[in-house]
């Protein structure tokens, strides 16, 4: 069970998060919905995952954020810093949870936005990334897809026609095909950070989690399927690599033939032995 909790309003919008609790001093995983910061929701974290976190001892709490193109890009990065903080100043009064131990786990998109956490003061304990990606500026992201560019190429009128003229902070499925637009012309930069890629690079470098790596970087699992055709698998590597040149403590299991979203198939062998890894680095890192 779960409880639904408004942890942040907007003038337009009001942000939920889905409380599920576990017991007095649990530590605590923020989970951050996949969807390109597109489409998606906080009902798409598995309960079977869910289960598998609290098993281990884990409080979960599973948050929307405001999405793209309707919200401006340094706004999301924003629901993403709130919720860090709320966890820590308010709910912290309304359940027991262990405040001072939190991981960010996300999936793809929720991934990158829990790289992107591991650059702030507000940074949390640990980072599970997901078939995610640190580097939004590389040409993965800039030039047309060619798994995506393989379907009908779409319509930006029809892309454009499920998008809103307000806030929205639960995307539907058919947002997706804004996000296939994107990828079929190489324009997901700019759509969605609102940035010119050339002329506002440096801008772009704040929000890209690979030029901003530290030593006070929290210690970081990556879990990357090797045939991803969404996100590549170099997306993860290359984050892992640059993790250890400056000694932060980071793992990366790769999930040999697996395509992107491989944690949905928990009937899996790889994919079973993936969340036992996940849960021990997980366990030494907040309950150690």
């Amino acid at each position: 069970m779960s409880e639904s909790i408004v942890y942040k309003k907007t003038e337009q919008s009001s942000i939920y998060a889905d409380i599920y609790y576990h017991g007095s001093q649990t530590p605590v995983i923020i989970y951050i919905h996949s969807g390109a910061l597109i489409f998606g929701t906080r009902k798409w974290l598995p309960i079977e995952q869910v289960e598998i976190y609290k098993n281990a001892g884990f409080s979960v709490i599973s948050i929307d954020y405001r999405l793209a193109p309707e919200t401006n890009f340094q706004l999301i990065i924003e629901d993403v810093e709130d919720a860090l903080n709320w966890v820590r100043s308010t709910v912290s009064k309304m359940y027991d949870f262990n405040t001072d131990k939190i991981a960010l786990i996300g999936s793809s998109a929720g991934a990158y936005l829990s790289l992107v956490s591991g650059t702030m003061e507000c940074r949390p304990n640990a980072i599970v990334s997901f078939y995610g990606y640190g580097d939004i500026l590389g040409k993965w992201y800039s030039e047309p897809n060619e798994f995506y560019c393989r379907r009908p190429i779409v319509n930006l009128v029809e892309a454009e026609k499920y998008l809103s003229d307000s806030e929205v902070s639960e995307g539907s499925w058919e947002r997706f095909n804004y996000y296939l637009w994107c990828r079929q012309h190489g324009t997901w930069v700019e759509k969605v950070t609102g940035f010119n890629r050339d002329i506002d690079s440096e801008l772009l470098r704040k929000y890209n989690p690979v030029d901003n790596i530290s030593k006070y970087f929290p210690p970081t699992l990556f879990l990357h399927g090797d045939k991803d055709t969404d996100v590549p698998y170099e997306q993860s590597l290359i984050m892992y690599e640059e993790l250890r040149k400056v000694g932060i403590e980071t793992e990366l299991i790769t999930v040999n033939g697996a395509d992107h979203v491989f944690d949905q198939n928990m009937n899996d062998v790889q994919v079973k032995k993936a969340f036992e890894k996940t849960v021990g680095f997980l366990k030494k890192h907040l309950c150690e």
